[in-house]
């Protein structure tokens, strides 16, 4: 009688590690990229798509564009410069800046230069073309084309922390400068408020 009550309380031991186990798996499921999913309350792909659309549509609403046209006679080019990041927490600002540049591009109102990164890259290319490319296919220096104007700017935060919860509050400022004279030509602001209440259960 003894030996079975053991027997049955390692069979239910069993039975409960093992259920254990399997509720401590990996889930994962699918989402689509549009949808919002805020788990930690910090900047996330959501705060970067929504802070680049409406900063770019209020720069490409303003009249600095108009003007430019009416003088030159032809679109502005326009290259980002340094986006700093003064928060608290990591941002991948580089996401931010490729936002930045699609909502641009995508426009047809503005032309778009490469970072200086991109290049030091192509000119790398160009070097090598020299030696080893064809004279047909070769691309000389020389021709690139410069900026009109530089769009950087800064993303700051301000976290209020409570009893585990938090009101965390980004604050994105970007300027548009011409090179020719550095004048700002625009001055965007962005600002995202958000109340973090974390679960009072502890398991």
């Amino acid at each position: 009688m003894r030996f079975t009550s053991v027997m049955n309380f390692k069979v239910v031991a069993l039975v409960v590690l093992a259920l254990s186990m399997a509720g401590c798996g990996t889930s994962v499921k699918r989402m689509d990229t549009g949808e919002v999913k805020d788990l930690s309350g910090a900047w996330n792909d959501t705060d970067s798509q929504l802070v680049s659309k409406e900063m770019i549509d209020d720069v490409l609403s303003r009249d600095w564009i108009a003007e430019f046209k009416g003088e030159k006679k032809r679109k502005p080019a326009v290259i980002v410069g340094e986006m700093r990041n003064l928060s608290h927490e990591h941002i991948n600002t580089s996401t931010f800046v490729q936002e930045m540049q699609r909502n641009l591009i995508n426009s047809g109102k503005v032309k778009f230069v490469a970072s200086a990164t991109e290049r030091e890259e192509i000119r790398g290319e160009r070097a090598d073309q020299d030696i080893h490319a064809s004279e047909a296919t070769r691309k000389a220096a020389g021709k690139e084309k410069g900026a009109d104007f530089m769009l950087k700017g800064t993303i700051n935060t301000i976290i209020d922390a409570a009893s585990g919860d938090q009101v965390r509050f980004y604050q994105v400022n970007l300027t548009l400068i011409s090179l020719v004279d550095n004048e700002i030509v625009w001055n965007g602001e962005k600002k995202i408020k958000k109340f973090v209440e974390r679960s009072s259960l502890r398991f």
